[in-house]
Parts: C-alpha cells; sequence; structure tokens
C-alpha cells in the first residue's frame, strides 16, 4: 500500500489504478517522450508501484538518453531500476554505429548489470543509415556492445524530415541484403508505426 500511496503522489495514482484493474496486461511499455527525463523519485515511484501490480509480468523501458546522454544511466536511476523485481527489458535507440561510444557501451553495461536485457529500435534514414555496410555495421558494434537488435523502422511522416525518408521497397531491398551478410539474431525487424495499430507493422520482402 505503501508503494502504491508513494507513486500517487509522484503523479501516477491513475495510471497504476487502471493498469491494476486490467489483469489482461502483463508487460507495461515506458516510452515517449523519454521517461528518463524523469526525476530519479519519480521514476522510482513508478516503478514501486509496478512491482505492487501482481499480474504484471515485464516492464520495458523505451529510451534514447543512453545514447545521447549515457551519463544519465547514473547511480541514482540504476538504483531505482535494480530494485524493480520484474524481469526488465531497456530499448535503446542508436541508428548509425558512429554513436556507440566509450561512454554508450558502459551505459549499456550498466543496463545488462542491473538483470536487463538490452534492445536497440533504429530509424532508417536517407543519407545517414540507408547503406547495408551501415545496418550490418551498427548490429555488430551493437552486439559487442551488449544489445540485440530488435527493430528497423521506417520514417514515419514527420513534418520537416521528408528529405530523409526512404521508399519502402528501397528498405526491404537493405534488410534483404543485411540478412544475407548476418546471422538472423543480428537483422532486425523491419516495421511501420500505424496510427492505432496494436503493434508494429511488419513490412513483408522485398518484392522480386
Amino acid at each position: 500500500m505503501a508503494q502504491k500511496e508513494n507513486a500517487s503522489r509522484a503523479g501516477f495514482g491513475p495510471a497504476l489504478d487502471a493498469i491494476g484493474a486490467d489483469p489482461s496486461l502483463k508487460e507495461i511499455i515506458l516510452s515517449g517522450g523519454d521517461p528518463l527525463t524523469l526525476s530519479d523519485r519519480r521514476l522510482a515511484a513508478l516503478f514501486d508501484g509496478l512491482q505492487a501490480i501482481p499480474h504484471l509480468r515485464r516492464v520495458r523501458l523505451h529510451t534514447r538518453l543512453p545514447i545521447v546522454l549515457p551519463e544519465r544511466i547514473d547511480h541514482g536511476f540504476l538504483s531505482a531500476w535494480s530494485a524493480l523485481r520484474l524481469p526488465k527489458v531497456a530499448v535503446v535507440h542508436a541508428n548509425h554505429a558512429r554513436e556507440i561510444d566509450g561512454s554508450v557501451r558502459a551505459a549499456i553495461a550498466d543496463l545488462r548489470a542491473t538483470d536487463s536485457t538490452v534492445l536497440n529500435q533504429a530509424v532508417l534514414l536517407r543519407g545517414i543509415n540507408d547503406r547495408v555496410a551501415d545496418l550490418v555495421e551498427l548490429s555488430e558494434v551493437l552486439f559487442a556492445a551488449g544489445a540485440l537488435p530488435y527493430c528497423l523502422h521506417v520514417l514515419d511522416p514527420v513534418a520537416g524530415a521528408a528529405h530523409f525518408d526512404l521508399p519502402e521497397e528501397a528498405a526491404r531491398h537493405l534488410i534483404e541484403g543485411v540478412t544475407a551478410r548476418l546471422p538472423g539474431y543480428l537483422v532486425p525487424r523491419l516495421v511501420r508505426e500505424e496510427a492505432g495499430a496494436r503493434a508494429k507493422t511488419m513490412l513483408p520482402p522485398a518484392s522480386r
């Protein structure tokens, strides 16, 4: 009860009540904005509240901060995240192998040390990672750092970002090329986000 009261004071009471009232919910995804922009105190209260819900099996955290601000994976956050006894998945967001330097590798290692599964999702961007060699290198560098490739998103239709977009058929051919060069566990799933869909939409193989 004290855990739920702490979470309520941090502003999560209504959400926790809704989750607690729906036993069909087994996994909770903490996502965008970026959950790690919250303070450690608020995150700890949220984790405590989730821990108190008996039907939850996993908590998944989506964050780009381990890539762009790896210092955020500090003692305060790691203490709060470690205290969550539910199975934990951390999904980081690296788009290119050059984003993964020593400080990022250290942040991923710290996440893994909390008994978290660490995955990566990327966005396919024209001129950034739109060659087979770019995607192969990203997967190899991620694996060496301790993160598995998870999803490769085609670009959402975002205002001002059309110059980064790549035709869907070209994206499918890229993944085909990656599949030819890497073992299956290093090939991310090519997906698209669709409004209102219950999950990511996987894109079919390239047409012949």
